[in-house]
C-alpha cells in the first residue's frame, strides 16, 4: 500500500469501530476501501474481519455499563454467536471466490432495506403486542435464538450489516432499551469476529497492514462510538449507512 491508502485504510478503520458500536455496519465502509487498495474481495473480508475484533472489543467495553444484568442473555445468545459465526467462516472458505462475488453485492443490498424497514417493523410488531395484551419473552425464546444464529451465519461469512440485523432481532423479540440491546449486539458482534478470525488465521490469506492499520483504528472508534452513540440521530445514522452501502454495491458490481 502506498502511505495515503494506509491512511485511507486507517480512517475507514476508525469510522468503522464507531459506526458498529453505535449501531453496525461499518464494513459498508471498510471493505470497499480494502478493494480500492487492489485486495481480493475473499482476502478484503479476511483481513477486515481480524482487524474489527478490536474495535468490537472496545465498543463492549465502552458500553459495560448497559451490560449490567444481562449475564444470562448474553450466555444463551453468545451461543448462537459462536456457532453461527464459525459456520460463515466455513462457508467463506468451503464456497469458490467466483460465488462470493456474486453473493456479496445482494447480501447487501439485503441489509439496507433492512436499516430502512427496521423502524417500522419493529413500531408495527410492538404495537401488535400492546393490542394482544403480551410480553416479550426475557430472552427471546427459540425465535430469536434461531434469528441470530443465521444472522452470525451471515457475520461470519461477511460482517455488513450484522449489527443492523442484531438489532433488529432483538428490538422485535426482546422487551428492553435500544441501548441495552446495543451493548448485547457489541459483544456478539466481538464473539462472531472472533470465532472467524481464529479459523482465518490458520486457512485463510489476509493482509497484515490492512489487519493492523483496520485493528488500531476500530479500537480507537469503539471508544469514540460509545460516547456519542446516545447524542446520534438514528436518522442521520440510516442515511449515512444507506450512501455508504449503495457506493459498496456500486463498486462490488463495476468490479
Amino acid at each position: 500500500m502506498t502511505i495515503w491508502e494506509m491512511l485511507a485504510v486507517f480512517v475507514a478503520g476508525i469510522s468503522a469501530g464507531t459506526i458498529n458500536t453505535i449501531v453496525g455496519s461499518g464494513t459498508l465502509i471498510t471493505f470497499p476501501v480494502l478493494l480500492a487498495t487492489g485486495l481480493p474481495p475473499v482476502t478484503a473480508t479476511v483481513s477486515n474481519a481480524l482487524g474489527l475484533i478490536p474495535g468490537s472489543i472496545s465498543g463492549a467495553i465502552g458500553y459495560r455499563a448497559e451490560l449490567t444484568g444481562q449475564r444470562p442473555r448474553i450466555l444463551r445468545l453468545g451461543a448462537a454467536a459462536l456457532v453461527g459465526g464459525l459456520t460463515g467462516a466455513v462457508l467463506l472458505q468451503v464456497l469458490p471466490s467466483t460465488a462470493f462475488e456474486t453473493i456479496v453485492p445482494v447480501l447487501v443490498a439485503l441489509a439496507l432495506v433492512l436499516v430502512v424497514l427496521q423502524p417500522r417493523i419493529t413500531k408495527a410488531v410492538q404495537e401488535r403486542r400492546v393490542r394482544e395484551q403480551k410480553t416479550a419473552r426475557p430472552n427471546g425464546g427459540p425465535l430469536l435464538f434461531i434469528g441470530l444464529l443465521l444472522a452470525s451465519v451471515y457475520g461470519g461469512y461477511f460482517t455488513a450489516a450484522q449489527g443492523i440485523i442484531y438489532l433488529s432481532l432483538m428490538g422485535m423479540l426482546l422487551d428492553d432499551t435500544l441501548q441495552r440491546l446495543n451493548a448485547v449486539k457489541n459483544v456478539l458482534a466481538a464473539i462472531v469476529n472472533t470465532v472467524a478470525a481464529i479459523l482465518f488465521l490458520f486457512v485463510a490469506d489476509f493482509d497484515w497492514t490492512a489487519v493492523v492499520l483496520i485493528a488500531v483504528g476500530s479500537a480507537i472508534g469503539g471508544q469514540i462510538g460509545a460516547k456519542i452513540g446516545r447524542r446520534l440521530p438514528p436518522v442521520a445514522m440510516r442515511v449515512i449507512i444507506v450512501v455508504v452501502g449503495t457506493a459498496a454495491i456500486v463498486q462490488l458490481l463495476l468490479r
